[in-house]
Protein backbone atom coordinates (compact mmCIF):
# COMPACT_ATOMS: atom_id res chain seq x y z
CA UNK A 1 0.00 0.00 0.00
CA UNK A 2 1.34 3.39 -1.02
CA UNK A 3 0.82 6.32 1.39
CA UNK A 4 1.02 9.75 -0.24
CA UNK A 5 0.83 12.99 1.75
CA UNK A 6 -0.06 16.02 -0.39
CA UNK A 7 0.79 19.04 1.75
CA UNK A 8 -0.41 22.56 1.03
CA UNK A 9 2.19 24.77 2.78
CA UNK A 10 -0.04 27.83 2.30
CA UNK A 11 -2.87 26.31 4.36
CA UNK A 12 -3.23 27.15 8.04
CA UNK A 13 -0.73 28.92 10.24
CA UNK A 14 2.89 29.29 9.15
CA UNK A 15 4.15 26.87 11.77
CA UNK A 16 1.68 24.14 10.78
CA UNK A 17 3.83 22.74 7.96
CA UNK A 18 6.88 22.34 10.20
CA UNK A 19 4.72 20.71 12.89
CA UNK A 20 3.29 18.25 10.36
CA UNK A 21 6.76 17.44 8.99
CA UNK A 22 7.90 16.64 12.53
CA UNK A 23 4.91 14.37 13.09
CA UNK A 24 5.53 12.54 9.81
CA UNK A 25 9.12 11.81 10.82
CA UNK A 26 7.84 9.66 13.70
CA UNK A 27 5.63 7.35 11.59
CA UNK A 28 6.26 3.62 11.58
CA UNK A 29 5.24 3.06 7.95
CA UNK A 30 6.76 4.19 4.65
CA UNK A 31 5.27 7.27 3.03
CA UNK A 32 5.86 9.92 0.37
CA UNK A 33 5.40 13.68 0.62
CA UNK A 34 4.69 16.15 -2.17
CA UNK A 35 4.22 19.86 -1.46
CA UNK A 36 1.87 21.91 -3.62
CA UNK A 37 3.15 25.13 -5.16
CA UNK A 38 0.04 26.58 -6.79
CA UNK A 39 -3.70 26.07 -7.24
CA UNK A 40 -4.50 22.83 -9.05
CA UNK A 41 -1.37 20.99 -7.94
CA UNK A 42 -3.17 18.77 -5.43
CA UNK A 43 -5.70 17.65 -8.06
CA UNK A 44 -2.97 16.90 -10.58
CA UNK A 45 -0.85 14.97 -8.07
CA UNK A 46 -3.81 12.95 -6.79
CA UNK A 47 -4.93 12.03 -10.30
CA UNK A 48 -1.44 10.94 -11.31
CA UNK A 49 -1.21 8.70 -8.24
CA UNK A 50 -4.65 7.16 -8.85
CA UNK A 51 -4.00 6.55 -12.54
CA UNK A 52 -1.09 4.20 -11.79
CA UNK A 53 -3.58 1.52 -10.74
CA UNK A 54 -1.57 0.90 -7.56
CA UNK A 55 -3.44 0.83 -4.26
CA UNK A 56 -2.83 4.23 -2.73
CA UNK A 57 -4.02 6.18 0.27
CA UNK A 58 -3.86 9.92 -0.34
CA UNK A 59 -3.75 12.37 2.56
CA UNK A 60 -4.94 15.89 1.68
CA UNK A 61 -3.04 18.05 4.18
CA UNK A 62 -4.70 21.43 4.21
CA UNK A 63 -8.20 22.90 4.36
CA UNK A 64 -11.41 22.30 2.47
CA UNK A 65 -9.88 23.67 -0.74
CA UNK A 66 -7.02 21.16 -0.66
CA UNK A 67 -9.47 18.34 0.06
CA UNK A 68 -11.64 19.47 -2.86
CA UNK A 69 -8.70 19.33 -5.26
CA UNK A 70 -7.77 15.81 -4.11
CA UNK A 71 -11.40 14.71 -4.48
CA UNK A 72 -11.49 15.96 -8.06
CA UNK A 73 -8.23 14.16 -8.82
CA UNK A 74 -9.03 10.76 -7.28
CA UNK A 75 -12.80 10.45 -7.80
CA UNK A 76 -13.93 7.29 -9.54
CA UNK A 77 -10.69 5.32 -9.00
CA UNK A 78 -11.38 2.14 -7.01
CA UNK A 79 -7.69 1.70 -6.18
CA UNK A 80 -7.44 5.11 -4.52
CA UNK A 81 -8.73 6.25 -1.13
CA UNK A 82 -8.43 9.74 0.31
CA UNK A 83 -8.63 11.47 3.65
CA UNK A 84 -7.89 14.89 5.12
CA UNK A 85 -5.29 15.91 7.67
CA UNK A 86 -6.85 19.16 8.99
CA UNK A 87 -3.99 21.57 8.55
CA UNK A 88 -6.15 24.41 7.21
CA UNK A 89 -8.07 27.12 9.01
CA UNK A 90 -11.30 25.72 7.57
CA UNK A 91 -12.05 21.99 7.63
CA UNK A 92 -15.82 21.96 7.54
CA UNK A 93 -16.28 18.52 6.01
CA UNK A 94 -14.43 16.73 8.82
CA UNK A 95 -16.84 18.16 11.40
CA UNK A 96 -19.20 15.27 10.60
CA UNK A 97 -16.78 13.16 12.68
CA UNK A 98 -17.46 15.20 15.81
CA UNK A 99 -15.96 18.10 17.73
CA UNK A 100 -12.61 16.34 18.27
CA UNK A 101 -12.03 15.66 14.56
CA UNK A 102 -8.62 17.37 14.59
CA UNK A 103 -7.29 15.09 17.29
CA UNK A 104 -8.70 12.04 15.53
CA UNK A 105 -7.32 12.84 12.09
CA UNK A 106 -3.89 13.81 13.43
CA UNK A 107 -3.54 10.29 14.83
CA UNK A 108 -1.81 9.29 11.60
CA UNK A 109 -0.95 5.75 12.73
CA UNK A 110 -4.63 4.98 13.32
CA UNK A 111 -5.67 6.87 10.23
CA UNK A 112 -3.31 4.88 7.99
CA UNK A 113 -4.92 1.54 8.88
CA UNK A 114 -8.47 2.81 9.33
CA UNK A 115 -11.55 1.67 7.39
CA UNK A 116 -12.75 3.30 4.20
CA UNK A 117 -16.25 3.96 2.88
CA UNK A 118 -17.40 5.01 -0.61
CA UNK A 119 -18.78 8.53 -0.19
CA UNK A 120 -21.15 10.27 -2.58
CA UNK A 121 -20.05 13.34 -4.49
CA UNK A 122 -21.83 16.42 -5.77
CA UNK A 123 -21.40 17.45 -9.43
CA UNK A 124 -21.86 21.19 -9.95
CA UNK A 125 -21.49 22.03 -13.65
CA UNK A 126 -18.71 19.44 -13.85
CA UNK A 127 -16.93 20.49 -10.65
CA UNK A 128 -17.02 17.81 -7.96
CA UNK A 129 -17.56 18.46 -4.27
CA UNK A 130 -17.75 16.20 -1.23
CA UNK A 131 -19.39 18.58 1.24
CA UNK A 132 -21.59 21.44 0.15
CA UNK A 133 -22.70 23.71 -2.69
CA UNK A 134 -24.22 27.07 -1.80
CA UNK A 135 -25.54 29.73 -4.16
CA UNK A 136 -27.12 32.50 -2.13
CA UNK A 137 -25.97 35.49 -0.13
CA UNK A 138 -23.77 33.08 1.85
CA UNK A 139 -21.94 32.15 -1.35
CA UNK A 140 -21.45 35.80 -2.29
CA UNK A 141 -20.12 36.58 1.19
CA UNK A 142 -17.75 33.62 1.05
CA UNK A 143 -16.48 34.59 -2.38
CA UNK A 144 -15.97 38.19 -1.25
CA UNK A 145 -13.77 37.14 1.65
CA UNK A 146 -10.98 36.19 -0.78
CA UNK A 147 -10.84 39.75 -2.10
CA UNK A 148 -10.63 41.38 1.34
CA UNK A 149 -7.97 38.95 2.55
CA UNK A 150 -5.54 40.70 0.21
CA UNK A 151 -5.94 44.01 2.07
CA UNK A 152 -3.19 45.05 4.45
CA UNK A 153 -4.01 44.88 8.17
CA UNK A 154 -7.22 42.87 7.56
CA UNK A 155 -7.50 39.56 9.46
CA UNK A 156 -9.47 36.53 8.33
CA UNK A 157 -12.40 37.50 10.54
CA UNK A 158 -12.08 41.11 9.43
CA UNK A 159 -12.31 40.01 5.79
CA UNK A 160 -15.48 38.05 6.58
CA UNK A 161 -17.07 41.03 8.36
CA UNK A 162 -16.26 43.38 5.46
CA UNK A 163 -17.71 40.95 2.93
CA UNK A 164 -20.80 40.48 5.10
CA UNK A 165 -21.39 44.22 5.30
CA UNK A 166 -20.90 44.61 1.55
CA UNK A 167 -23.31 41.89 0.49
CA UNK A 168 -25.97 42.27 3.17
CA UNK A 169 -26.13 46.03 3.74
CA UNK A 170 -25.11 47.45 0.39
CA UNK A 171 -25.82 44.87 -2.32
CA UNK A 172 -28.95 43.28 -0.89
CA UNK A 173 -29.71 39.81 0.41
CA UNK A 174 -31.94 38.32 -2.28
CA UNK A 175 -31.49 37.75 -6.01
CA UNK A 176 -33.97 36.60 -8.69
CA UNK A 177 -33.67 32.86 -9.32
CA UNK A 178 -35.57 30.19 -11.23
CA UNK A 179 -35.23 26.89 -9.40
CA UNK A 180 -36.29 23.39 -10.44
CA UNK A 181 -35.99 20.46 -8.04
CA UNK A 182 -38.05 17.38 -8.74
CA UNK A 183 -41.64 18.44 -9.36
CA UNK A 184 -41.11 21.71 -7.53
CA UNK A 185 -40.55 24.93 -9.49
CA UNK A 186 -39.71 28.14 -7.65
CA UNK A 187 -39.43 31.47 -9.40
CA UNK A 188 -38.67 34.68 -7.56
CA UNK A 189 -36.29 36.32 -5.09
CA UNK A 190 -33.93 33.86 -3.42
CA UNK A 191 -31.83 34.52 -0.32
CA UNK A 192 -30.12 31.18 0.35
CA UNK A 193 -29.67 27.92 -1.52
CA UNK A 194 -27.64 25.01 -0.20
CA UNK A 195 -27.06 21.49 -1.51
CA UNK A 196 -25.72 19.23 1.23
CA UNK A 197 -23.77 16.00 1.04
CA UNK A 198 -21.93 16.74 4.28
CA UNK A 199 -23.42 18.65 7.19
CA UNK A 200 -21.25 21.71 7.86
CA UNK A 201 -20.08 24.79 5.99
CA UNK A 202 -19.30 28.43 6.60
CA UNK A 203 -17.29 27.71 9.73
CA UNK A 204 -20.07 25.95 11.63
CA UNK A 205 -23.43 26.27 9.86
CA UNK A 206 -25.31 22.94 9.91
CA UNK A 207 -28.41 23.53 7.73
CA UNK A 208 -29.47 19.86 7.34
CA UNK A 209 -28.46 17.79 10.40
CA UNK A 210 -29.65 14.52 8.83
CA UNK A 211 -27.42 14.85 5.74
CA UNK A 212 -25.09 11.88 5.25
CA UNK A 213 -22.30 11.51 2.66
CA UNK A 214 -23.14 7.88 1.80
CA UNK A 215 -26.94 7.74 1.57
CA UNK A 216 -27.33 8.46 -2.16
CA UNK A 217 -29.34 11.61 -1.45
CA UNK A 218 -28.62 15.32 -1.76
CA UNK A 219 -30.36 17.40 0.91
CA UNK A 220 -31.38 20.78 -0.50
CA UNK A 221 -32.76 23.90 1.16
CA UNK A 222 -34.08 26.97 -0.67
CA UNK A 223 -34.78 30.13 1.31
CA UNK A 224 -36.94 32.72 -0.41
CA UNK A 225 -36.89 36.49 0.03
CA UNK A 226 -35.74 37.64 3.46
CA UNK A 227 -35.57 41.19 4.77
CA UNK A 228 -32.64 42.63 6.68
CA UNK A 229 -34.72 42.56 9.87
CA UNK A 230 -35.77 38.93 9.39
CA UNK A 231 -32.29 37.66 8.54
CA UNK A 232 -30.70 37.38 12.04
CA UNK A 233 -33.53 35.27 13.47
CA UNK A 234 -33.72 33.09 10.39
CA UNK A 235 -29.97 32.48 10.27
CA UNK A 236 -29.97 31.42 13.92
CA UNK A 237 -32.37 28.56 13.16
CA UNK A 238 -30.90 27.81 9.73
CA UNK A 239 -27.39 27.44 11.16
CA UNK A 240 -28.63 24.94 13.77
CA UNK A 241 -30.53 22.75 11.31
CA UNK A 242 -33.97 23.89 12.41
CA UNK A 243 -35.25 24.46 8.86
CA UNK A 244 -38.53 22.67 9.67
CA UNK A 245 -39.35 25.58 12.01
CA UNK A 246 -39.25 27.96 9.02
CA UNK A 247 -41.98 26.72 6.61
CA UNK A 248 -42.77 30.29 5.55
CA UNK A 249 -39.27 30.79 4.23
CA UNK A 250 -37.71 27.38 3.53
CA UNK A 251 -38.48 24.76 0.89
CA UNK A 252 -36.72 21.45 1.58
CA UNK A 253 -36.02 18.78 -1.02
CA UNK A 254 -34.27 15.43 -0.76
CA UNK A 255 -33.30 14.03 -4.15
CA UNK A 256 -30.60 13.62 -6.77
CA UNK A 257 -30.53 16.94 -8.62
CA UNK A 258 -31.48 20.59 -8.77
CA UNK A 259 -31.10 23.21 -11.49
CA UNK A 260 -31.26 26.98 -11.15
CA UNK A 261 -30.72 29.93 -13.44
CA UNK A 262 -30.96 33.71 -13.61
CA UNK A 263 -30.51 36.54 -16.05
CA UNK A 264 -27.92 37.85 -13.61
CA UNK A 265 -24.61 36.16 -12.86
CA UNK A 266 -24.88 33.61 -10.04
CA UNK A 267 -22.08 32.95 -7.59
CA UNK A 268 -21.86 29.34 -6.43
CA UNK A 269 -19.34 27.95 -3.96
CA UNK A 270 -18.35 24.26 -4.05
CA UNK A 271 -16.46 23.25 -0.91
CA UNK A 272 -15.01 26.75 -0.75
CA UNK A 273 -14.19 26.94 -4.48
CA UNK A 274 -15.94 29.82 -6.28
CA UNK A 275 -17.81 29.37 -9.58
CA UNK A 276 -19.77 31.95 -11.56
CA UNK A 277 -22.35 31.40 -14.30
CA UNK A 278 -25.96 32.22 -15.15
CA UNK A 279 -27.15 28.59 -14.96
CA UNK A 280 -26.17 25.63 -12.78
CA UNK A 281 -27.13 21.99 -12.60
CA UNK A 282 -26.15 20.32 -9.35
CA UNK A 283 -26.60 16.57 -9.16
CA UNK A 284 -25.44 13.44 -7.43
CA UNK A 285 -22.31 12.39 -9.29
CA UNK A 286 -21.97 8.97 -10.88
CA UNK A 287 -18.48 8.90 -9.37
CA UNK A 288 -17.78 8.13 -5.74
CA UNK A 289 -14.70 8.64 -3.61
CA UNK A 290 -13.24 6.14 -1.14
CA UNK A 291 -12.76 8.02 2.13
CA UNK A 292 -10.75 6.55 5.01
CA UNK A 293 -10.76 7.54 8.66
CA UNK A 294 -9.58 6.25 12.07
CA UNK A 295 -11.32 3.08 13.25
CA UNK A 296 -12.59 4.80 16.39
CA UNK A 297 -14.14 7.67 14.41
CA UNK A 298 -17.73 7.88 13.16
CA UNK A 299 -19.27 10.19 10.59
CA UNK A 300 -22.74 9.49 12.05
CA UNK A 301 -22.10 11.47 15.24
CA UNK A 302 -25.43 12.45 16.78
CA UNK A 303 -27.55 9.85 14.98
CA UNK A 304 -29.44 7.32 17.10
CA UNK A 305 -31.16 5.62 14.16
CA UNK A 306 -29.94 4.91 10.63
CA UNK A 307 -29.97 8.27 8.77
CA UNK A 308 -31.45 6.74 5.60
CA UNK A 309 -34.57 5.85 7.58
CA UNK A 310 -35.15 9.47 8.57
CA UNK A 311 -35.96 10.91 5.15
CA UNK A 312 -37.53 9.94 1.88
CA UNK A 313 -36.33 10.84 -1.60
CA UNK A 314 -38.84 13.21 -3.21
Amino acid sequence: MRHLFIINPAAGKKASTAALDKLLSTLSFEYEVIYTKEAGDAERIARAAAQTGEEVRIYACGGDGTLNEVVNGAAGFDNAAITCVPKGTGNDFLKIFGANYREQFYDLESLAVGPQTPFDLIDCNGKLGIDMVCAGVDARIGAGVHRYKGWHFVSGMGAYVLSLLEHVLFKGISRPLHVEMGRQVLDGPSALLCVCNGRYYGGGFMPVPEAMPDDGVLDILHVNKVSLYQLPGLLGKYAKGRYKDLPKFVTAYHGQSISFRSDEEITAVVDGEVMRDTAFTVRLSEKKINFFYPAHASYAVGFSTPPTAQKAVL
